[in-house]
């Protein structure tokens, strides 16, 4: 089965997607990324979905509670490197993504992490 790699770099865990996601896969990323934090407890998620041509509401919805649980878990999320079309996508479907942060580099996501982090 398909699997996407979590590092760790500076207290943070680094997530970057280049493949096109199914819903198995995103669940699986899900539940990667929370036993991550709670093996690592890192201050902060960065994702990269700048390979990403497409979202669906699924993918929308699970970006959303990836965030959450970091959240919960003392972490911060932010979402790196979103294509205009893939915005566009989640504004029109009107998900509410509350507390995940969005830039448009690495790093400029990085500078987020580490201002969330003081």
């Amino acid at each position: 089965m398909e699997q996407i790699a979590i590092l760790r770099f500076n207290g943070y865990l680094l997530v970057t997607i280049q493949v096109e996601m199914h819903d198995r896969l995103v669940l699986r990323l899900q539940d990667d990324l929370t036993t991550m934090l709670a093996k690592t407890h890192s201050r902060g998620v960065l994702i990269d979905i700048s390979a990403l041509e497409i979202v669906d509401s699924f993918i929308g919805r699970a970006l959303g509670q990836i965030a959450g649980i970091s959240r919960v878990m003392g972490a911060v999320t932010v979402v790196v490197g979103m294509k205009p079309a893939v915005a566009i996508t989640l504004v029109e479907l009107g998900l509410p993504l509350n507390g995940l942060r969005t830039a448009l580099t690495v790093d400029k996501g990085m500078r987020l992490l580490d201002e969330a982090a003081r």
